[in-house]
């Protein structure tokens, strides 16, 4: 019989998230993240030794588990620091003048992630749910099993005092029968 290997846990950041998954090897690990180079070599990936960071991904060993770095807000403030600072830099390049009457190509304003944060805000208020529900299930059939087992302790109790009972009831039978004479 082959023995199963150690899992180990990796990290790496995606977007506003970490990636983590609980694999044998680092290799392992970027394939299941679907890493086309080797984010370790890189310094982007790395092992995780905080336990409290490993339950989640040895639960479901091989399986990407993402979790939201910070609060939307937190996120959508670093944002907003981030854009103002690349507002007070002046644009890279040579400076040229304009022919007159030629407007310099306008660019589409940045397209908006309020739609994508709502949709990771629900997402993480659906999983929460989601944990409390099955928690919640898993005490109820917790319940139910004490429950089941102390009714057939007493179920047994009855059906070993009833048994004795007819038993007894039997063997005064046959002694009667046998002093009747039959």
């Amino acid at each position: 019989m082959a023995k199963a290997k150690k899992l180990k846990v990796f990290r790496t950041p995606i977007g506003f998230h970490d990636a983590f998954v609980a694999a044998p090897s680092q290799k392992a690990a970027l394939e299941a993240w679907g890493a086309e180079s080797n984010l370790f070599a890189a310094g982007v990936a790395e092992p995780v030794t905080d336990p409290a960071l490993m339950d989640a991904p040895l639960a479901r060993p091989g399986e990407v588990v993402r979790v939201l770095r910070g609060s939307a807000a937190e996120q959508i403030a670093a944002l907003g620091r981030s854009e103002k600072k690349k507002a007070d830099r002046p644009s890279p390049g040579p400076s040229r003048k304009r022919e007159r009457g030629k407007r310099a190509p306008s660019r589409a304003p940045r397209p908006s992630r309020t739609k994508v944060d709502k949709a990771e805000a629900g997402l993480a208020k659906v999983e929460a749910r989601h944990r409390r529900e099955v928690e919640k299930l898993l005490a109820e059939e917790a319940a139910l099993l004490r429950k089941r087992r102390a009714t057939e302790r007493r179920q047994r109790g009855e059906r070993e005092a009833l048994s004795k009972a007819v038993d007894a009831a039997h063997e005064r039978y046959r002694a009667a029968l046998a002093e009747w004479g039959g």
